[in-house]
């Protein structure tokens, strides 16, 4: 399969809103998948994924004891707590962990340039363990099989690309366009009747391409109301330091306002850093930062 030569950012270095906020502040990816340069965790997660399965290949870690103790199964997650993140790094072979990796390398470098580096690669592993976790839910169904392979978390990111640019053509063997919605509507599809159809056991785990899919879904239409919360309620509990921090910074007032509005205006800013990175800063948050930082070291006993 393939990308399109388009672009695929409505402007480039920002989200479709205009803003840098949301989905980050990154440049377009125009030209196809090779005009623009690999990105940095997609560039880690091929090296990491096929570094694995060479480790693997070379017997050095042998392909059963890498599935005993880094595979996912429900029987052995409570023995093997780690194993909901580790699954996704082993493959049974070399197709296996291509195919795969072909997915992150096409559809992996404008979602990160889009998202910020690190929304791009908590989403990819959140995606990966919610498709092991499925497993929790269809026990009844599919029993207690092992599974590997990153497949979940790459479904996850091909929705994700389709969320985002869903006229976006994708060419199947380089030769037949489909829309990037119509293509992942059907492998989701594809995905539930399998799932519905499977009994214990069985060489592919479609029931963890639908886990990746549905855990995309919900991640990206309710995970940033859930992660506001989260900010919301992490600032509630540091407002009894409040009044130290202000002492440390200074007068803290800005145009009028107190102390308190410019400590919560860094605390807004420091968290969008955290979230999408430096570069998703407007001029004026990187500008208000500048002054903050400048009244701190400028006041009596600050740092040089």
């Amino acid at each position: 399969m393939g990308l399109a030569d388009r672009m695929y950012d409505e402007r480039p270095g920002r989200g479709s809103d205009g803003r840098g906020g949301g989905w980050g502040g990154r440049g377009g990816f125009g030209g196809g998948p090779f005009a623009g340069h690999l990105t940095p965790w997609v560039g880690r997660l091929l090296t990491a994924n096929f570094a694995v399965w060479l480790v693997m290949a070379l017997g050095i870690l042998p392909a059963r004891v890498a599935d005993d103790l880094f595979g996912f199964s429900v029987a052995t997650v409570l023995t093997r707590p780690w194993s909901p993140l580790t699954y996704m790094f082993v493959h049974g072979d070399f197709m296996h962990v291509l195919f795969n990796m072909l997915g992150v390398f096409f559809f992996g470098p404008p979602l990160e340039r889009e998202m910020g580096g690190t929304a791009f690669i908590r989403y990819y592993l959140i995606c990966g363990v919610g498709a092991a976790l499925t497993a929790v839910l269809l026990v009844g169904l599919i029993g207690t099989p092992l599974v590997i392979g990153a497949s979940g978390a790459v479904f996850g990111v091909m929705l994700a690309f389709a969320w985002k640019w869903p006229d976006a053509p994708i060419y199947i063997w380089g030769l037949l366009p489909v829309k990037a919605k119509w293509m992942v509507g059907v492998l989701g599809l594809g995905a539930l009747w399998a799932t519905m159809r499977a009994g214990p056991g069985g060489a592919v785990a479609h029931w963890a391409h639908l886990g990746g899919l549905v855990t995309g879904i919900v991640y990206l239409r309710y995970g940033g109301r859930l992660a506001a919360r989260f900010r919301a309620v992490r600032r509630r509990r540091r407002r009894p330091r409040r009044d130290t921090v202000s002492r440390e910074i200074g007068s803290g007032r800005r145009r009028g306002r107190p102390a308190g509005d410019d400590l919560d205006e860094v605390d807004r800013i420091l968290d969008k850093i955290r979230e999408h990175g430096i570069d998703a800063l407007s001029a004026a948050e990187q500008a208000f930062l500048d002054e903050m930082s400048r009244d701190y070291r400028s006041r009596p006993g600050g740092p040089a």
